[in-house]
């Protein structure tokens, strides 16, 4: 009796992909189908795209019963289309990668090998990216440092949100509502076995990266902020060590005045304590404030993203 044919779904975001969308289908689509007793259905998510790519998702949709498009009705952000996707998809095993081809499809046979070894995270490990600058590695090295060195949760350094669930690693995770999503923390902490594969990520194929600077600080600000409370840790930390070290100036002051010690007045002193201490409540009035707006977000509820698309059997 033949072994009955598991169904495996790849969620794919696109955001003005129009130059690399038909590449990357090329060259996942022979992979997916030489995968034994697999049957398989990509799920691209279009997050606003203002270029021509829905329209050649559609075209890849209309042709292939296997491709599903799903549009947002404005620019959601990577994480949100990604999650917009994993809530599509129903599957024995679902694998989420970037469509601009830095994710190779090739890797897919071995976290499949993984996956049925009884892993139920198989995470893709970049070890280093095609024609990167020193100042990407660097930020890259300190962003991971920087998350693991205030979080609980760990993240292993150069983990893509390139990767594998099971059917039981994909269900807990879209039970996590939060708003602001950093997802590669989130598979990290739903925890399960997790297999690793390792990859040097290749230039893109065509097109710009979509990561600009600003997107990567405010991936790093919610990677930061939905997974540690440190930050107000370190603040309560610093200000009592601030108050100490005024207590023992105190003590100096007064152990002067009554040794019949003159100290010369120092105006560059005071202001640099006043300013120093004024910034410190500042930042901390900032960190404060940052943990605030996300309880506002989170409290008014409103969804994720908006579908102006759905495939037509939806």
């Amino acid at each position: 009796m033949a072994a009955e044919t598991q169904l495996l779904c790849v969620v794919t975001p696109c955001y003005n992909e129009e130059e690399v969308i038909e590449k990357f289908y090329d060259a996942l689509k022979p992979v997916l189908k030489s995968l034994p007793g697999l049957s398989h259905r990509i799920i691209f998510v279009d997050d606003g795209s203002r270029d021509g790519t829905l329209e050649r998702l559609n075209a890849l949709g209309a042709r292939d019963p296997t491709v599903q498009v799903y549009a947002l009705s404005r620019n959601f952000g990577h994480q949100i289309a990604l999650t917009a996707g994993l809530d599509a998809a129903r599957a024995d095993a679902v694998i989420m990668m970037d469509s601009d081809l830095q994710h190779p499809p090739g890797l897919i046979p071995d976290m499949i090998r993984q996956w049925r070894e009884g892993h139920d995270v198989v995470s893709a490990v970049r070890r280093a990216t095609e024609k990167s600058g020193l100042f990407k590695g660097f930020t890259s090295a300190a962003f991971y440092w920087l998350i693991n060195f205030l979080s609980d949760t760990d993240i292993v350094h150069g983990a893509a949100d390139f990767c594998l669930l099971s059917r039981q690693a994909h269900r807990a995770l879209r039970r996590l509502p939060e708003r602001h999503r950093f997802l590669r923390g989130m598979v990290s902490w739903v925890g399960f076995k997790r297999g690793f594969v390792f990859f040097e990520a290749p230039d893109r194929a065509a097109g710009r990266s979509k990561y600009t600077l600003f997107k990567m600080l405010q991936l790093a600000f919610n990677a930061t902020f939905s997974f540690s409370v440190t930050p107000i840790r370190l603040a309560t930390q610093l200000g009592l060590v601030t108050i100490l070290l005024s207590l023992l100036y105190l003590i100096f002051v007064v152990t002067c005045f009554f040794l019949g010690w003159k100290l010369a007045p120092g105006w560059a002193s005071i202001i640099f304590l006043v300013t120093f201490l004024g910034g410190v409540q500042l930042a901390f009035v900032g960190i404060l404030g940052e943990y605030i707006a996300r309880i506002f977000e989170e409290v008014k509820r409103r969804p994720l993203y908006v579908f102006k698309q759905t495939p037509p059997t939806e």
